[in-house]
């Protein structure tokens, strides 16, 4: 089932251009990872998909169903924490959990059960302004989860956290995913996205640029990882070698470039024959990172 189907969706802020003609779907259980630097759209488009901002044109559907009428009985299967969420800091997690769950017409068993699901239950009655970070990011996501939605929008959940903090709200959504729900996230941070998604979608400059499983992101071309005395010489000619693809790019300290086949040897012979020998020579581990850099280097390269 299609949870959300955007169609030509656009936002315009008067000369600003902030979301320009995207197209993507999002199927059930999946957890989608929006990807993009600041700026790029991403907290603009969930401002439309929960009727926060006014689409300028194009149209989108949730669970099928589009219309103002529809969308406002849709969006009770939605939850959604924004990049900063609003609670009583004089007040316990546990009671400003009661007052999110009294709006949302739910019990004290949900309260106790999404306390549990992120790791906060021997904190709840602790008062919030004495959480850290990490701990507020995770009663945010409480609340959100309080009405035991189907579909999960998150905005830059791990954003500004500690690499512990990351790691809890990881765990936490990847255990979501693996109840069954469907989760749309958004997020610069691509090591993150590679552990928690399972699919994504690149926006760049308000523009969807790539769409596909991270499986299909990951499987794309050989990344090599080329050492040698003289690094930007080594660069040059492994970027003119003519089984690369695209331009290589310089990660600490060594050269990495995609190639259209594994035969590493070839390569090898071609920086040889230019005079050029490398220290070390091997295929490296292709990471989201690589496929966003590319994609997005693509894209500049199209431009220009």
């Amino acid at each position: 089932m299609t949870i959300i189907e955007t169609r030509d969706l656009t936002k315009r802020y008067r000369r600003q251009l902030a979301v320009d003609r995207i197209s993507f779907t999002v199927e059930a259980g999946q957890v989608f990872g929006f990807l993009g630097p600041n700026g790029s759209g991403k907290t603009t488009t969930i401002g439309m998909l929960l009727g926060i901002t006014t689409p300028t044109a194009g149209e989108f559907r949730l669970f099928g169903e589009k219309g103002r009428g529809s969308l406002h009985r849709v969006r009770r299967r939605v939850g959604a924490t924004l990049e900063q969420p609003n609670f009583y800091p004089y007040l316990s997690g546990y009671d400003n959990l009661r007052i999110a769950a009294n709006v949302k017409g739910v019990g004290a068993a949900r309260i106790d059960e999404s306390l549990e699901v992120v790791r906060l239950t021997g904190r709840a009655r602790d008062r919030y302004r004495t959480y850290s970070l990490g701990m507020k990011q995770r009663l945010a996501l409480a609340a959100t989860i309080l009405g035991d939605p189907d579909l999960i929008i998150l905005d830059e959940p791990a954003n500004g956290l500690d690499p512990e903090g990351m790691r809890e709200i990881r765990e936490i959504i990847v255990e979501l995913g693996q109840r069954g729900k469907t989760i749309f996230l958004s997020s610069h941070l691509l090591h993150e996205v590679e552990r928690m998604c399972t699919h994504v979608a690149v926006i760049r400059k308000g523009k969807i640029i790539r769409q596909a499983s991270v499986h299909d992101m990951l499987a794309a071309n050989v990344v090599a990882e080329l050492r040698g005395p003289d690094p930007v010489a080594l660069g040059r000619a492994a970027g003119e070698y003519p089984g690369a693809v695209g331009a290589c790019r310089e990660d600490d300290g060594a050269v990495v470039v995609r190639l259209d086949d594994s035969d590493l040897g070839a390569l090898n012979r071609y920086l040889a024959g230019r005079g050029i020998y490398v220290s070390h020579l091997g295929v490296r581990r292709r990471s989201l990172e690589d496929a966003f850099m590319e994609i997005t280097t693509a894209g500049e390269e199209v431009a220009a």
